[in-house]
């Protein structure tokens, strides 16, 4: 038996047509929402941040590639990981074929990881990604822009993570079990898998000069997993009561 209200194909659009005018209504939102984003002030980015790529050493401005606007996705990837976050890693899965299309839209966008290149190369090909991906281990840029922090911060409760006080140090009755799970899975434990955090920072560059327009963490990149838009769609939703997801060459 059907454990869903069932309706006529006349009641079904009545009910259709009510709710077309709440997802207009949120466009409309979202569009807004955009725009406020876009009216940001921008702040001067004077620091000279250095990044290892497949084509050496180069600088913030290089990774721009000759456009003017740059997005840099914060992805979970340590310098003790021995693998990538399953949850970033279902977000690149999204990202990875657009990388193309925003290039010839004046955009690039560039992953930036902490861990060594040579780990981020190796599981780049794992997992059959052509975006560009940068490591930068030894640049304070993680740090800067609170996607990155010290044993010492989370010792002391110090870790500003999305705009407010967060990281206290974790002790065995302290670390969530999907967190000690997905540490597993990148080969390092709870504490060590926490110094890193995902986001999004844009950039531009304007005569020369770069700036930092926008920064979001947390459920601020909700909207960049590609897989829960289409899940919102489905008949029965998200449908979870925790994380579910895999890498994509680990489902049986």
């Amino acid at each position: 038996m059907p454990t869903h209200m069932i309706a006529t194909r006349e009641e079904w659009l009545s009910a259709r047509l009510e709710l077309l005018e709440a997802e207009k209504a949120l466009t409309r939102r979202s569009d807004e929402l955009a725009r406020q984003r876009q009216a940001l002030p921008w702040v001067r980015v004077d620091k000279d941040y250095r990044f290892d790529t497949d084509q050496g050493s180069v600088t913030l401005t290089d990774l721009f590639q000759g456009r003017s606007q740059l997005l840099v996705y914060h992805f979970m990837f340590g310098p003790d990981y021995k693998a990538g976050c399953p949850s970033c890693s279902a977000i690149a899965d999204g990202y990875d074929g657009i990388v193309t299309h925003l290039a010839n839209h004046d955009v690039t966008l560039i992953t930036v990881s902490r861990a060594p290149l040579a780990k981020l190369q190796a599981y780049k090909q794992r997992m059959g990604w052509t975006f560009p991906w940068a490591s930068a281990p030894d640049s304070d840029f993680t740090a800067d822009f609170n996607v990155s922090f010290t044993e010492a911060q989370q010792r002391e409760g110090t870790v500003d993570y999305n705009y407010q006080r967060g990281g206290h140090a974790m002790d065995a009755t302290q670390i969530p079990e999907p967190v000690a799970r997905f540490a597993a899975t990148c080969g390092t434990d709870a504490p060590t898998y926490s110094r890193d955090r995902p986001g999004l920072s844009a950039f531009v560059l304007e005569d020369g000069v770069v700036y930092h327009t926008y920064s979001t963490y947390a459920r601020g990149v909700d909207g960049l997993w590609n897989m829960y838009q289409w899940l919102d769609r489905a008949p029965k939703g998200r449908n979870e009561t925790g994380p579910w997801w895999r890498r994509h060459d680990e489902y049986n």
